[in-house]
């Protein structure tokens, strides 16, 4: 059997960290909603996915984002992340400003 390659091994720890990342309306987490869908592992250690709030006028999806982020942080292998928010009223200036965060890991994480 082929051992799992780092960016398979990311990938599944991502998951299994946004898991714990609930939807308060719902009370279910983000990754059995869908919320959070096309991540991609990239060699370079950055995390790109897609955010896509549970409606167009989602009051939750800032507070909601910016857990996602902290939580994909933590893993470790991830150095950086790219969202896109879609599907999504406010999605314009909500990915304004992602864009103008610094979505990298910060040397304090070890």
């Amino acid at each position: 059997m082929k051992n799992m390659s780092d960016q398979e091994k990311i990938h599944q720890d991502v998951i299994k960290a946004l898991s714990s990342v609930i939807d308060p309306e719902t009370g279910s987490d983000v990754v059995k909603m869908r919320l959070v869908v096309d991540l991609k592992i990239h060699e370079n250690g950055t995390a790109e996915y897609i955010f896509r709030p549970s409606s167009p006028l989602c009051p939750l999806a800032l507070p909601l984002v910016m857990k996602i982020i902290e939580v994909i942080k933590m893993v470790d292998g991830v150095l950086d992340q790219k969202v896109t928010v879609e599907n999504y009223t406010g999605a314009d200036e909500l990915n304004a400003i992602l864009t103008s965060m610094p979505l990298a890991k910060t040397e304090k994480h070890t």
